[in-house]
């Protein structure tokens, strides 16, 4: 599904941007980057299982 894998990088990076966002304007909130790292990871473990 090359789509939801599109959607999901798209999401991911978006997701980097509102973090950062945040952190920049709030302070670091460290539950925020590890929900990213935790998206990230099933990102590349989306694209890596369509590449397989």
């Amino acid at each position: 599904m090359p789509g939801s894998t599109k959607a999901m990088g798209v999401l991911t990076v978006g997701g980097l941007v509102m973090v950062t966002a945040y952190t920049v304007a709030l302070g670091s909130n460290g539950w925020l980057w590890f929900g990213w790292v935790v998206l990230g990871l099933l990102t590349i473990g989306m694209v890596a299982s369509r590449n397989a």
